[in-house]
């Protein structure tokens, strides 16, 4: 594939954390690099952050992810964190939950072009699936403010299922804010954590949370 002007360089800790399925990544990030504007998926000013600020800030999550899971992406979108992680981690299965048609097409495109077996999409919003797949974690990125997203995404989840939400240096004030929230849905070991320390120029910011066990 033709390089794309502007594109930041890989850098060095992508094959690190991607491990034996860099090559995916790669593809899906020429992809990405090359349509994204065009499609929608991706600002004329991320090109020279793409790696660093979208697929390795997505792809640092992949360890917390546990083996073998069932995962809901809630607004999935370009394709982070969902396809991200769907691509680093094939043992694990995906669900793409995306509401807009043409988000859905680029997913569904993706997954059929860079031959992944552990993901599909489901076209909707988190409150349309409610009772239709529980999993045992959800992820989203850049969706709303946890206050409006624990109750979307709450009730997906198994009993000691979990939260994994990449949030930016205000998460401290959003679990302030939705702490009325957290205890209407239970939630407990509620932390936030730093990931792609030592690895990436700018970590993420991870919002950790399980369902409390009925039990």
């Amino acid at each position: 594939m033709t390089e794309v002007t502007g594109l930041e360089p890989e850098p060095a800790a992508a094959a690190e954390i991607a491990g034996e399925r860099i090559d995916v990544l790669r593809a899906f990030a020429a992809d990405l690099a090359a349509r994204g504007e065009e499609l929608g998926l991706i600002g004329p000013l991320e090109l020279p952050r793409l790696w660093t600020r979208h697929l390795l800030n997505s792809a640092v999550l992949a360890p917390l992810i546990r083996p073998g899971a069932r995962v809901a992406d809630i607004g999935t979108g370009g394709g982070m964190p969902g396809l991200v992680l769907a691509i680093v981690r094939p043992d694990a299965h995906f669900l793409f939950v995306e509401p807009m048609e043409r988000r859905c097409l680029w997913l569904s495109e993706q997954i059929e072009r860079l031959g992944l077996t552990n993901a599909e999409v489901k076209r909707g919003r988190a409150e349309e699936f409610h009772d239709a797949f529980p999993v045992d974690q959800v992820t989203a990125r850049a969706v709303t403010a946890l206050r409006k997203l624990v109750p979307i995404t709450a009730p997906l989840l198994r009993e000691e299922g979990e939260m994994l939400f990449l949030k930016g240096t205000s998460v401290d004030t959003e679990i302030e804010a939705a702490a009325k929230v957290l205890r209407k849905h239970r939630l407990t070991d509620v932390r936030v954590e730093e990931l792609g320390v030592g690895q990436l120029a700018e970590t993420t910011r991870v919002f950790r949370a399980k369902i409390k066990s009925h039990g």
